[in-house]
């Protein structure tokens, strides 16, 4: 071999570009399943989901080293099964053709928009809910008609062989195509020419896929994270507040996109909230005498970085409260209790980087004007969570901040709500998927022009100048100051 030739391709590659070829071929010979097909595809991936997810739940708890049963079904399980009904009850509707207004000049005509699937959707899924993330966007994709192609984790190998397995025995690879940590290098499904790309993952990783995809000229719909913010307005109850918090902190182990990253509280009620989330958390995770359940950290990495964000918040002179009486119980060495972090500078990394885990840093505000730039001075958030009861104070932080989407008076909530749109902004994403939404993300809106059979449309043609032309000019555009431009004559400009 040339000692600069490239290095031969590898099975998985060979298999990935093989599978995505094979959809191409399959789009082409089949490129506008009907309602029925979609809504047999959605129900089919329902029924699956019921009956495997027992095994879906235990495969999780293997890859965290430890996750609820209960915890996997609510997050992973049952949200998955709430969007897919949604998509099943209102897909036939969806692909209507959207009837448009004409312009005035060309009254008598139509013009429609139809919804026409893209093609092959490569869609690449986080380990951190690595059902719901593989399974939500592959129905939106479903339901827009399209063919998919799953890149998994690498860091959830016994999900990704139950959802092969599950998959596999309902659609053909044709349709639903399942690749996982056999790509040593990822950029190979990157690379792939495909319709759509959706990828949920970090902002720098997310950097790094729409590059990928520029290549290709690939429309994409990146779902990342940031700073989500919990703003406590002095109207709110902060024990209530605190409780609602500490669960999206807990829930995965703060483990989430969405999760609250850092709380905004009055100053003089700093030191009740960070009370009122120790005995929150207590209630939730340290009850009677059962080991908490609560997940564990997906890997040795990810909990040692974690453990470094605490260990220099503590050598720059913060306050680090770790809540919950000891580690007797836990079933995990990775299972991290909530600690919460007081006194933080901006230059700590805790308020630098997108936590992702049980580590809350809670901030000091003096006024509604300081808490508002405290956060349009960092990059725009996923979420923003604002605990208040004052509608005005309210809609000023709404109308204020840039976020992705907003849950008031708790946290994360809206992002289940299938009907409406989930997407970022920024620096946190862009795209979205979920409900109507989504399914127009995935399909490409193609505007039909369809003229009248006695429309004149020949008295818009040359020469130039006949009657409907002159009125038309004048009707739309008025009459022009000479003074701002040079006049024409005889096709030569004159000064």
């Amino acid at each position: 071999m040339h000692p600069h030739a490239d290095p031969a391709p590898s099975a998985a590659e060979e298999r990935a570009r093989r599978l995505f070829a094979a959809q191409q071929q399959a789009y082409a010979a089949a490129p506008y399943p009907s309602a029925a097909q979609r809504r047999a595809a959605l129900q089919a991936l329902k029924r699956q989901i019921q009956r495997y997810q027992d095994a879906l739940a235990a495969a999780m708890h293997a890859d965290f080293g430890y996750r609820a049963v209960a915890e996997s079904k609510m997050l992973d399980l049952l949200a998955s099964t709430l969007e897919i009904n949604h998509a099943i009850s209102h897909v036939r509707k969806w692909m209507n053709p959207s009837r448009r207004r004409t312009e005035l000049l060309f009254l008598s005509n139509s013009v429609t928009v139809r919804y026409q699937p893209k093609g092959v959707v490569g869609v690449i899924v986080p380990w951190n809910f690595p059902v719901y993330l593989a399974l939500g966007p592959l129905a939106a994709a479903l339901a827009a008609g399209n063919r998919v192609m799953l890149k998994l984790s690498e860091l959830t190998p016994a999900t990704n062989a139950v959802l092969r397995r599950m998959l596999g025995e309902i659609f053909a690879e044709e349709q639903v195509a399942v690749l996982a940590g056999e790509l040593d290098d990822p950029t190979v499904f990157t690379a792939l020419p495909f319709n759509h790309l959706v990828f949920t993952g970090s902002p720098a990783v997310g950097k790094l896929v729409m590059q990928a995809a520029a290549r290709n000229l690939t429309p994409v719909t990146l779902e990342l994270g940031g700073k989500s913010p919990a703003l406590l307005l002095r109207n709110y109850n902060v024990a209530e507040a605190a409780r609602r918090v500490v669960h999206g902190k807990s829930a995965n182990s703060g483990q989430i996109c969405v999760a609250p990253d850092y709380a905004l509280v009055p100053r003089e009620s700093v030191q009740e909230f960070a009370a009122a989330a120790q005995l929150a958390y207590a209630e939730f995770h340290e009850t009677g005498t059962r080991a908490p359940e609560y997940t564990a950290i997906i890997s040795p990495a990810h909990h040692a970085r974690l453990r470094a964000l605490l260990d220099e918040a503590r050598e720059r002179g913060a306050t680090v409260l770790r809540c919950g009486e000891g580690s007797r119980l836990l079933l995990s060495a990775r299972q991290m209790p909530l600690h919460l972090v007081l006194g933080a500078d901006a230059g700590m990394r805790v308020m630098r980087e997108e936590i992702f885990g049980p580590v809350l840093p809670i901030v000091p505000y003096d006024t509604l004007e300081e808490a508002i730039a405290f956060i349009n001075a960092a990059e725009r958030p996923l979420a923003l969570y604002c605990f208040g009861h004052d509608a005005a104070q309210r809609d000023e932080v709404l109308r204020r901040t840039h976020s992705g989407g907003v849950t008031v008076n708790d946290w994360g909530w809206h992002v289940i709500n299938h009907d409406a749109p989930f997407g970022g902004v920024g620096n946190s994403g862009m795209g979205n998927y979920h409900g109507e939404e989504g399914f127009r993300e995935l399909s490409h809106a193609k505007t039909v022009f369809k003229r009248h059979r006695f429309f004149p449309i020949d008295l818009f043609y040359p020469p130039y100048g006949n009657v409907v032309q002159r009125l038309a000019l004048r009707v739309f555009l008025g009459k022009g100051d000479p003074g701002v431009a040079p006049r024409i004559e005889h096709g030569k400009e004159q000064a």
